[in-house]
Order: structure tokens, then sequence, then C-alpha cells
């Protein structure tokens, strides 16, 4: 692949011509040629206020960016600071007024997420086999104006993806004149664009900028997730590398007994500096739904302890630090037009899916469907897929168009 870049001149004059109304923004980079996936142009930008720390990585590779991303970020492990902004073809010339900002969930990228589900191979999209095209393509044919952003870390901070969610809307606009965007989200993004909206920011964060008309939000765990503290050892075993583990997601355990060896310390679990964002969107169900008792260590890894297998903090040991309460008592703006897309399937392939209540295989529907802080709720919509399927499947994608074509 030949990777183009801008000259030392045009990025300063992109540089003035943007820092003049996006504070604190900077261009690095543009490819435009040999980029995969039906994209036209992709920028690197860098956020350069300072507040945008660099965050870990696991060291065995699991939660680096790989193949264009890799190239675009310049390396496997950029830091917090920095995105990529996709830009999908008729950005520029398609004819409706509003553009859409597509935001990938954790562990995806605006090309697997977007325009090739199947770009990870078979089960890469929760099915065995997976569209080479995505919801991309669909709304360009539609006449919109697409971009997509692509998060530097797999698992960050909530602030952190809230704040360049900011930017890259601030971005959008002043490239096509438009006063608001439309921002289709799917569950960790959806939270944290849920957390824009309502300026749950830190201190040095940016509040609501009146610039979203509407925004959709697929599988979001709007009332919180408890996921891998209900299922016993299962999650942990598909986590820790040495019961033979791969998943980049945290555990509810920081030691467990894998083919007769002690694995422990805390750098798998919800305590690790490795995944930031998921800590954000805990919340207890066991109230609602009951725990499965016939699973190995069921009690101790939600409330805590020493299992026969397994030791762990428990769930109300990460609790405190959930944003989920925070973001449904700050409510939306009421100018923003909030959607709930949601699955019911729990089918999704090669995982212990979300089997003690309606969910969509990782997050409860009650807890997708939840509108309470929402103001201005333009209802919800649960359709027969997994929560992977949300973004590509056909019933996802017509359901989305209707929402973002409606007036």
């Amino acid at each position: 692949m030949r990777q183009i870049h801008t000259t030392s001149l045009v990025i300063c004059l992109f540089s003035i011509f943007y820092l003049s109304s996006v504070s604190a923004l900077t261009l690095e980079s543009s490819f435009t040629s040999g980029v995969n996936n039906g994209w036209t142009l992709v920028e690197r930008w860098k956020d350069t206020s300072g507040n945008l720390t660099a965050e870990n990585y696991p060291g065995d590779g699991r939660g680096d960016q790989t193949g264009q991303r890799a190239t675009f970020f310049g390396t496997s492990q950029p830091g917090s600071d920095k995105f990529l902004l996709y830009h999908a073809p008729g950005w520029n010339t398609n004819g409706k007024t509003t553009p859409v900002l597509l935001i990938h969930g954790a562990n995806q990228d605006a090309d697997i997420a977007w325009a090739n589900p199947n770009d990870a191979g078979s089960y890469g999209c929760g099915k065995y086999s997976c569209p080479g095209t995505g919801l991309m393509q669909e709304l360009v044919a539609d006449d919109f104006k697409v971009f997509a952003l692509s998060l530097a870390h797999k698992n960050g901070d909530g602030y952190f993806w809230s704040e360049q969610i900011a930017n890259a809307i601030n971005i959008i606009k002043n490239k096509t004149g438009a006063s608001k965007v439309d921002l289709v989200t799917w569950s960790k993004s959806a939270f944290n664009a849920r957390m824009y909206i309502s300026s749950v920011a830190e201190a040095w964060g940016t509040s609501y900028q009146d610039d979203v008309r509407r925004l959709i939000m697929l599988g979001a765990p709007n009332n919180g997730i408890d996921w891998s503290f209900r299922h016993g050892w299962t999650h942990t075993f598909a986590v820790y590398p040495g019961c033979g583990g791969v998943i980049n997601g945290p555990t509810a355990h920081d030691a467990i007994l894998c083919y007769g060896i002690w694995q422990s310390g805390t750098q798998w679990s919800y305590a690790s500096s490795y995944f930031p964002g998921s800590v954000q969107m805990l919340k207890r169900w066991d109230h609602v739904y009951g725990l499965p008792v016939a699973e190995q260590d069921w009690y101790t890894t939600y409330h805590g302890g020493w299992g026969y297998y397994t030791h762990g903090q428990g769930i109300d040991a990460f609790t405190p630090y959930s944003l989920v309460d925070t973001v449904r008592a700050a409510g939306t703006d009421p100018d923003v037009r909030v959607h709930n897309l949601c699955g019911s399937k729990a089918d999704i392939a090669l995982i212990h899916n979300e089997h003690t209540g309606p969910s969509d295989g990782v997050v409860f529907v009650n807890s997708c469907v939840d509108a309470t802080g929402i103001s201005n709720h333009g209802g919800s919509a649960t359709i027969s897929v997994n929560h992977l399927g949300l973004g590509w499947s056909s019933a996802a994608t017509a359901q989305i168009k209707n929402w973002l074509n409606a007036i």
C-alpha cells in the first residue's frame, strides 16, 4: 500500500483553518491512496490540549491497532490524544443536509464496524459468515454525507472517548458547513456519546455544544451491565493468557486455577489499567435476573472472595467507579432526539452469551431500552439479532435509515 501524506505546508494551512474554530486540534496526516473497504480519505488528528494522556495496552498485543489502522495511526499503540476520521464517498457532495458520524464500540474500528464486517474474517461479526459491506455503503447510497471515527485505545476511558467524539463533530461541522451532526453509536461509544450530550465531563472536558441532531444508540448499556460477573469463571477462562484466553476485556477475577496452575494478578481484572472504560458501565442486575447457580464459583465471582478455583473482589468493589447513574441523572439535552436499537438474540459465536435474561448476548434488553434521563426520546426498537449484528444486519440498517430520514 502506498501511503500519501499531505505536505508540511498543506498540513499547516489545514491546521490554521481548523484551529480557528476547533480548539487544540492538529491535523497530522491524510491518506487517500490504497485506503481499504470503500473509504476515500482517512485523516489522523491529534488533540494537543494535554488532557488525553496515554493509556496502557496489554503486553501480548491483543489491544493493539492492526492492519491499516496501525499504518494510519503510525503505531500499533497510539496515544489516546489521537484519532482517525474516515470519510466515505460523497462526504462533500451528497445532498442530505445533516452529516452522519459513525462511532464503533469496544474492540472494534471504523472498518469492521461500518464498512466491512468481514474484515476480521469468519466469526468477526458474531456469525460464521460476515458481509463484505456495511452501514457506511448503505448510507452513502441513501445520499448521506458519512464519516466514521476510529479511536486509539479499544477500551479507553469514557471521558477520553467522549472528548474525541466532540472533537470529531467539530471537525465535521467545519468541513461541511453543517450546524449539527447525527451520531450512530454502538455499545461503549453509545454510552460515551450520551455522556457528551449530557455534559458529563471532566473539569477539562467539553460540555455539550448544541451540535447533535440525533443520537442513535445500538446495544447501549443505558442502565449498565454486569455480564462478566454473572457467569462464574467462564469469562475469565476466555481472557487469561495462562488459560488460553485471548479476549481483550476485563474479568471479575484476580486469580484463577488453570490446568493445575494458579494464575494471578490484577492485570486482567476490572482493576487493570488496560480497560479503563469498562468499569464506568458497570451496574448490578442480580435484583432483576437471578444468578446462574449451576455455574462454577458463581457466588464468589459476583460477591467477592475465594471460590473453588477463583478469587475476585466482587462487583461491589467496582460499582463506585461506575458512571451509569451519573449519566442517567444528568439527562440528555432536550434538542437531541435519542433512539435505542436493541437486539434480542443471545447467539454470538464462540463466547458465553448472557442467558439469564432477555439479551443480545452481552447487554440485557431492559438495560438497552431504558430511557431514564433521556429528555427527547424518539423511541426504541428491538430486533432479532445479537449484539454484533446491530450494526450490519438488514433489519438494523433499515431501522437506522428510517430514524435518520425522519423529519
